[in-house]
């Protein structure tokens, strides 16, 4: 009962610091003993092993998806023209 409780209560805090680890937020970094706490748990733990996997793998997907979304080339060029025009004096 006590692991099992322990287990809860530890992966809820790694819950809390997870995103932070995997993005090395320099904003709000976790410090030596923190990483070593959730690396710990996450080499005990499958759960919150599943977690970083599906972390990753969105960040992976947003990744791939970035890089090929593309503006449209008419879009483009409308808003090339639209400058252009405010340039000179066309439009107000």
């Amino acid at each position: 009962m006590i692991t099992t409780l322990r287990m809860i209560l530890t992966c809820r805090w790694s819950a809390r610091r997870l995103q932070r680890y995997l993005d090395a937020d320099p904003a709000a970094p976790l410090d030596a003993h923190e990483i070593h706490r959730l690396e710990t748990h996450l080499a005990a733990c499958d759960k919150c092993r599943a977690a970083v996997a599906e972390h990753r793998m969105i960040d992976s997907a947003l990744a791939r998806w970035a890089a090929r979304t593309l503006p449209d080339r008419r879009s483009i060029e409308r808003v090339h023209n639209i400058v252009d025009r405010l340039i000179e004096g066309e439009l107000h």
